[in-house]
C-alpha cells in the first residue's frame, strides 16, 4: 500500500525540490504539498493521509497551529517538524505538542526520507493483507477484542480509508472528510482490500457506539439501494423503431409460473410426503427485513446467496423462511425434519 505523505511549507522551490528528491521513494509513498496551514487542511480533508511534514513559521496558519489541528482531528497522522532551531528543547516542545520528531534545516533529502519511512513503518507493525474481505477480517478484531488502527484501500477503486479499534471495538472511522458511522459505511461496502494493521490506536472517544455486524449489514444495505436506484433509472431510447405494416406482430406467448406457496407445497409432498411435519405455509412479508439481512450476510461473506433461514422462536413451532417476491414461512412442527426440508427448499 502506497501511503500519501503531505509536506508544507511556504518556500515554493523547496517543495519543489523536496517533491523531486522524494520522487524516488514513490514506490513507499506518494507526496502532496501545501504552502501554509490552511491549505494543508483542506488537503486532509480530501486526501487520506498517512504523515504531515510542516515547517513551523507560516501565514496565514503557522505549523503549531496546524499540528493543534492534527492531533484534534486526526490523532493517528504523525507529524514531523522542520526546524531552523535544532535544540534539546525543541526537540521537547514538538513532542509536547503531539510530533513525532523534527528535522533541522539545512537538510540532506536522504535524511527526511529516512526520518519519513521509519515513521511510516509504524503503520503496519502488526501487518499488511492483499485482497482480503475487509468485514471477515474486521469480525476477527472484534472477536480478539484487539486493539488497532487498521488501514485500508480498496483494490478496484483505490480509496483508503482507517478505522479505529479498542478492546475489539470499533471506536471511529474516517475516510477523506467522512467521519464515524458515514465513513464506517463506505469503506464496508469495498469488497477487496489491502490493509495494515497498527498495534495501537489514539482515538480516544467511541464515536461510533454501534454493534460492528448491524453496521456492516446497514452497509451491505446501503450499497444495494445505491445499486437498485442506479438500475432504475430510466434510460431513453435515441429513436423508436418503425414496424412495417407488412409485417405482423405477435405477441410472445406467456407461460404463468407456478405460485411460489404452491411450488414450496408441491415440493415437500413429493419428497416428505404426508408425514413432513409441515403445518402451514403462507406468505408473510414482515419476514422480508430478516430474510434480506441475511441474504446480504451471506453475500458479503462469499458463502453463496442463502436461499432459505431457519427461525428458532423458542417454541414447539418455528419457521423456515424462503425468500422469493414475498417471504414464504413455512411453520414446521418438532418432528419436521427441518434440514432435509432445508435441502428442499435450496
Amino acid at each position: 500500500m502506497i501511503r500519501n505523505v503531505l509536506i508544507v511549507d511556504d518556500d515554493k522551490d523547496l517543495l519543489a525540490s523536496l517533491k523531486e528528491g522524494l520522487g524516488k521513494f514513490n514506490e513507499t509513498f506518494s507526496v502532496f504539498t501545501s504552502v501554509d496551514g490552511l491549505d494543508a487542511i483542506e488537503k486532509l480533508k480530501n486526501n487520506t493521509v498517512s504523515l504531515v511534514v510542516t515547517d513551523l513559521k507560516m501565514e496565514p496558519m503557522d505549523g503549531f497551529g496546524l499540528l493543534s489541528h492534527i492531533m484534534e482531528n486526526y490523532p493517528d497522522i504523525p507529524v514531523i517538524i522542520i526546524t531552523g532551531y535544532g535544540t534539546p528543547e525543541m526537540e521537547r516542545l514538538a513532542k509536547k505538542g503531539g510530533a513525532v520528531g523534527y528535522i533541522q534545516k539545512p537538510f540532506i533529502v536522504k535524511d527526511l526520507a529516512v526520518k519519513m519511512m521509519t515513521t511510516l513503518r509504524r503503520e503496519s507493525d502488526g501487518g499488511t493483507l492483499h485482497n482480503v474481505s475487509s468485514g471477515m477480517f474486521l469480525q476477527l478484531v472484534e472477536m480478539e477484542q484487539k486493539t488497532c488502527t487498521v488501514r485500508l484501500e480498496d483494490t478496484s477503486t483505490g480509496r483508503k480509508g482507517v478505522l479505529f479499534f479498542k478492546d475489539g471495538e470499533l471506536y471511529d472511522a474516517r475516510m477523506n472528510d467522512l467521519q464515524g458511522k458515514d465513513a464506517a459505511y463506505e469503506i464496508f461496502s469495498w469488497e477487496q482490500v489491502v490493509l495494515s494493521i497498527q498495534n495501537e490506536c489514539q482515538a480516544k472517544e467511541n464515536k461510533i457506539q454501534s454493534d460492528l455486524q448491524g453496521l456492516i449489514l446497514d452497509a451491505m444495505r446501503i450499497k444495494d439501494e445505491r445499486s437498485e436506484a442506479a438500475e432504475e433509472t430510466p434510460v431513453v431510447p435515441e429513436s423508436i423503431p418503425v414496424v412495417p405494416e407488412s409485417i405482423p406482430v405477435v405477441a410472445e406467448a406467456k407461460t404463468e409460473k407456478p405460485d411460489p406457496v404452491s411450488a414450496v407445497r408441491t415440493r415437500i409432498m413429493k419428497n416428505l410426503g404426508s408425514r413432513s411435519g409441515v403445518d402451514d405455509i403462507y406468505y408473510d412479508s414482515s419476514w422480508d427485513g430478516l430474510i434480506s439481512q441475511m441474504s446480504r450476510l451471506g453475500a458479503f461473506f462469499r458463502i453463496g446467496k442463502i436461499k432459505a433461514v431457519f427461525v428458532d422462536i423458542g417454541e414447539p413451532r418455528n419457521f423456515i423462511l424462503k425468500q422469493d417476491k414475498e417471504t414464504v414461512v413455512v411453520a414446521v412442527s418438532p418432528r419436521c425434519p427441518r434440514d432435509r426440508v432445508m435441502q428442499i427448499l435450496n
